[in-house]
């Protein structure tokens, strides 16, 4: 009898309102969606016309006068109890098969630690190597374990048809195996998509936003389901599937350092990838959760306390590793500690970036470094002009 719910099942839940299949117990779990949606259609539909249809069909008149018909059928009353009763214990051994499926990561599997925040996620590889995006080898176990820094979050992925709770005070466990692999696309594949979806009328930038990664990566939407705050619709990250461990472990090494990029350029890629973009705006009088960082850096700002703080250096870093010390006025000590979380280089980057969204980004020893800079090469120049008028022409 299960055996014949599931091909009904299948046949009915395939295509019909889910994303492709991406997981290895997705198709059980679209099955068993399917069996209970039929089994429960198989009920209401004959149960809702019979509850329309005898009030009209015996209906008294108004002159009629309602008599009790009221008789006990011990056979019809076994029957109407019995049966849904066993379909009910069918619906629950089918769940019961995918939740502990679900709740038990097999060895081996890969372990990727989840810090949720309000609103953005966290992914820990080990090793230092921290980014907002979950990346996964294909046919690989993949084991999260997860916490939240402040209330209660979601880890959801529609594709692999996996959602978990992330409880404060508390690690919840995940584990999923992606069976499809999210291919990087080449320039021209990217250029392509991006003008055919300019001639469809939309912006190219929200084509690109959310079809495909800065690395140039196709991917899988991952979301926060619980209702967490103001800012909830806009916590989500991706999901890239990578084809080898060694494709993985490339982007993980990648990620691990700045490598060759001008510190201001990876700050302001940090300030994206940490999900910095959802809190502070970079113009000045956007306000949104927190301040903005247009000429933060070099100006004084009032605190909480009701003293004067100059954005300086040695400001941001206390604010990145312990937000809560100093509060400007006018906004709520929310944003999550990120101790250990960025590098001492990561952190200058910010800085760095911050610099540039300031008229007052240079320092006073930038200030001195250049004029000491142009003074020495005034004094070159002059000693050069001076040892060349000093020196006879050659014949």
């Amino acid at each position: 009898m299960l055996d014949g719910l599931s091909l009904l099942a299948d046949a009915a839940s395939t295509g019909m309102w889910f994303p492709d299949q991406s997981s290895t117990y997705a198709a059980e779990s679209d099955s068993t969606y399917g069996m209970i949606l039929w089994i429960s259609l198989a009920f209401f539909i004959p149960l809702a016309f019979l509850m329309f249809w005898f009030p009209y069909k015996y209906h008294g008149g108004k002159s009629g006068k309602a008599t009790s018909r009221v008789t006990h059928h011990n056979v019809l009353e076994i029957t109407w109890t019995v049966v849904p009763c066993i379909f009910l214990v069918i619906m629950f051994v089918r769940g019961s098969w995918g939740f502990l499926d679900m709740a038990t990561p097999p060895e081996g599997a890969r372990q990727v630690d989840l810090k949720a925040f309000k609103w953005g996620f966290s992914m820990d590889y080990g090793n230092g190597a921290i980014h907002p995006e979950l990346h996964v080898v294909v046919n690989q176990p993949t084991k999260m374990v997860m916490r939240s820094s402040d209330v209660l979050h979601a880890f959801y992925v529609p594709a692999f048809r996996i959602k978990r709770d992330i409880v404060p005070g508390r690690y919840n466990v995940a584990w999923f195996e992606a069976t499809q692999a999210t291919p990087k696309v080449s320039d021209e594949e990217l250029q392509a998509a991006l003008d055919a979806h300019e001639e469809s009328g939309a912006e190219s930038w929200d084509y690109d936003r959310h079809q495909i990664t800065e690395d140039g990566y196709r991917f899988y939407d991952l979301f926060c389901a619980e209702y967490c705050g103001r800012d909830h619709s806009a916590m989500q990250t991706y999901v890239v599937v990578h084809e080898t461990e060694e494709d993985l472990n490339a982007w993980i090494k990648k990620i691990s350092s700045r490598g060759d990029t001008p510190p201001a350029q990876y700050g302001e890629k940090l300030y994206r990838l940490r999900n910095c973009v959802g809190c502070h705006s970079t113009e000045a009088g956007k306000v949104l959760v927190g301040p903005s960082f247009a000429n933060l850096y070099g100006y004084e700002r009032e605190m909480t306390s009701g003293e004067k703080v100059l954005g300086d250096e040695q400001y941001i870093r206390e604010s990145i590793l312990d937000p809560k010390a100093k509060v400007v006025l006018g906004f709520n000590p929310q944003m999550p500690s990120f101790k250990g979380q960025l590098s001492d280089d990561d952190i200058a980057s910010l800085i760095a970036f911050m610099k540039t969204l300031s008229d007052r980004g240079q320092t006073a020893s930038d200030v001195a470094a250049e004029s000491d800079t142009t003074t020495n090469s005034s004094t070159d120049q002059a000693d050069a002009a001076a040892d060349a008028a000093a020196t006879p022409a050659a014949n």
